[in-house]
C-alpha cells in the first residue's frame, strides 16, 4: 500500500469512512492514495467479472474493502463518496449520498485538496477536442523553458499519485503541472482554482452523462473558476468566449484569445505562418511577439494541420501566462511528436496518402480532420453516441472523392450523404466485424486517385466492433501496411 509523510496527512482524510465508486485506473488510484492517508475505504463496483475481480484481490491485499455487483447502494457510515470520471451524476449512490447528506467529488478535488504549502501551480486544458495534444504541447513548451512539468490528468497519468509524490525520496519538485481535464473531472471538482485555464472549444458530446448542451458547457466552465491569470479562450468559438464572461476569477485575470487569423490586441495568432503573441507583449496595441513557424509544430509528421495550429496557440497562451520566453515556444513545439491515431501519417502508395485519425470518435472532431485535407476517401463509421450528421456532411461535401462506411451506425451517415452530397460515391460494408477494416482500406484505395488522403476519422466510437480507438487505429495502419507489402 503506497503510504506517506504524516505531515501531509490532511484531518479531513484520516480516521474518515471514505466509499471510492468504480475500479478503474482512477478510482484505484483514489483509493489507495486515501488508504495511506488513513481513511478507512471501500471500493464499490457493479460489476464483478474477472478484471474487477483481479483488482478487488489487489486493494483487498493491501487492507482496502471492495464490494463487487453492487454500484447502488451506499455502505453504511460513509463520509464521503469519490467518483470515478465516468459515473453519471444520477447514479443511485449518488443520490442516496445526497439523501445522507454526503457529499461526492472526483479524483481531481481529492488531488487539489492534497496540495501541500509548496504546491506545484496547474495550468488546465479542456474542451470537446485536442485536449491530449495541447496538453503534451505545453508540457514540451514548459520543458523547453528549463521548468520541471508533467503532462497528468486526463491524459492517463492519475493527478493523485502526482501530488502526492510531489518532492518524495529527494525527487525534483515539480514546478507546474500541464493538467487535461474533463467535462466529467470537472463536474466533480469544485474547489478546483488554476493558475491559468483554456477551454479549446466546444461541441456536442457526452450529453446523456451531462443530460443537455447547457450543462455541459456549464461544467466545461468550470475550469475558469478562481483563475489567477488568464482564461484562455477561443475566438472562433464564441461559447469559450461566453464561458470567460461568466466565470468568477480572481482580480486582474485575463481574457486571452487564439485564432488562425490576425490576433487583436491580447491575443495570440497566426501572420504570414508565424505564431504571434499580441497578449503578453508590453504594448499590446502596437506590438506583437514572434514565438514560433508553423513549420515548427511536430516537423516530422507533416503539415500541420489547422486544428493543431490552433493547439499550439492555446498551448503556448497558457505557457505565455506562466511567464515562458518566446524561444522555449518554439523549441516546445519542435520537440513535440503527435500521439498515434491523432493525424498520423501511415503511409504514401501511389501518391495518395494513408492517415489514421481514429481518435476523431464525435463530429466535431472528424470536422477538423477533414478540413486539413483537400481531397479525400473518407473512412467513417461506428457507434454514433446520439449524434447527428448533417452540418458534418455539407461541411466537408466538395473535399470528399468518396466515402467507405463501416459501424452499427454507419446508416446515420449514409442518409446524411444522400442529402447533402449524393454526387459522392459510397460504399457501405454491412459488416461490424474486425475483419471489415482491411476490406474498407481496399475499397477507399480503389476510389482514390493520386493527390488523395484516404482519412479515417470515424466521427464514431469504435467499441461496436473494436476495443478502444487505438486498436481501430492499429487495424487501419496494418491494412495500409498490408498494400505496401503487395506492391513490393
Amino acid at each position: 500500500m503506497t503510504t506517506h509523510d504524516p505531515d501531509r496527512i490532511p484531518e479531513g482524510f484520516a480516521g474518515m469512512d471514505i466509499t471510492v465508486a468504480g475500479l478503474g485506473v482512477s478510482g484505484i488510484s483514489a483509493a489507495r492514495a486515501l488508504a495511506g492517508l488513513g481513511a478507512r475505504v471501500t471500493v464499490v463496483d457493479g460489476g464483478a467479472g474477472e478484471k474487477q475481480q483481479e483488482s478487488a484481490r489487489e486493494l483487498e491485499a493491501a487492507g482496502i474493502a471492495v464490494r463487487l455487483g453492487d454500484g447502488e447502494t451506499l455502505p453504511e457510515g460513509t463520509d464521503l463518496v469519490v467518483t470515478s470520471p465516468g459515473w453519471k451524476p444520477d447514479s443511485p449512490l449518488f443520490a442516496a449520498a445526497a439523501a445522507a447528506g454526503v457529499d461526492v467529488v472526483g479524483d481531481v478535488e481529492i488531488a487539489w485538496r492534497l496540495r501541500g504549502p509548496d504546491a506545484a501551480d496547474w495550468l488546465a486544458v479542456t474542451g470537446t477536442n485536442g485536449k491530449t495534444t495541447t496538453v503534451r504541447m505545453l508540457a514540451a513548451i514548459l520543458e523547453a523553458e528549463g521548468l520541471h512539468t508533467m503532462a497528468v490528468g486526463n491524459i492517463g497519468t492519475p493527478i493523485v499519485d502526482v501530488v502526492l509524490n510531489q518532492g518524495k525520496d529527494g525527487a525534483r519538485p515539480y514546478d507546474v503541472l500541464a493538467v487535461e481535464l474533463s467535462s466529467y473531472q470537472l463536474h466533480w471538482a469544485p474547489s478546483l482554482r488554476a493558475h491559468s485555464a483554456a477551454v479549446l472549444n466546444l461541441a456536442p458530446d457526452h450529453l446523456d452523462w451531462h443530460g443537455s448542451m447547457a450543462a455541459y458547457a456549464a461544467d466545461k466552465g468550470r475550469i475558469y473558476e478562481g483563475n489567477r491569470v488568464a482564461c484562455v479562450y477561443n475566438v472562433a468559438d464564441r461559447a469559450t468566449e461566453d464561458l470567460v464572461r461568466e466565470a468568477d476569477v480572481e482580480e486582474g485575470c485575463r481574457a486571452i484569445g487564439f485564432t488562425l487569423g490576425t490576433p487583436g490586441p491580447s491575443e495570440l495568432g497566426v501572420v504570414d505562418g508565424i505564431l504571434v503573441d499580441r497578449a503578453f507583449v508590453e504594448n499590446r496595441q502596437k506590438q506583437a511577439q514572434e514565438l514560433a513557424e508553423v513549420s515548427d509544430i511536430a516537423p516530422g509528421a507533416g503539415p500541420a494541420a489547422p486544428h493543431n495550429v490552433a493547439n499550439a496557440l492555446a498551448a503556448a497562451a497558457l505557457a505565455r501566462a506562466y511567464g515562458v520566453a518566446p524561444a522555449a515556444v518554439r523549441d516546445g513545439l519542435r520537440a513535440f511528436h503527435p500521439e498515434a491515431h491523432r493525424i498520423q501519417h501511415i503511409a504514401e502508395i501511389d501518391g495518395v496518402r494513408y492517415i489514421d485519425d481514429s481518435k476523431a470518435t464525435n463530429t466535431h472532431a472528424a470536422e477538423a480532420s477533414l478540413a486539413a485535407y483537400e481531397h479525400i476517401v473518407w473512412i467513417a463509421g461506428g457507434l454514433a453516441k446520439g449524434a447527428t450528421f448533417d452540418e458534418l456532411v455539407k461541411t466537408a461535401a466538395a473535399r470528399l472523392r468518396g466515402v467507405v462506411l463501416i459501424g452499427a451506425d454507419r446508416a446515420l451517415i449514409r442518409e446524411a450523404l444522400a442529402r447533402h452530397a449524393p454526387e459522392v460515391p459510397v460504399v457501405d460494408l454491412d459488416r461490424t466485424d474486425t475483419g471489415a477494416m482491411p476490406e474498407a482500406v481496399r475499397e477507399a484505395t480503389r476510389l482514390a486517385e493520386p493527390g488523395d488522403t484516404v482519412l479515417l476519422a470515424p466521427a464514431c466510437a469504435s467499441m461496436d466492433m473494436f476495443v478502444n480507438y487505438n486498436k481501430r487505429g492499429d487495424a487501419f495502419a496494418d491494412a495500409v501496411r498490408e498494400l505496401t507489402a503487395r506492391d513490393q
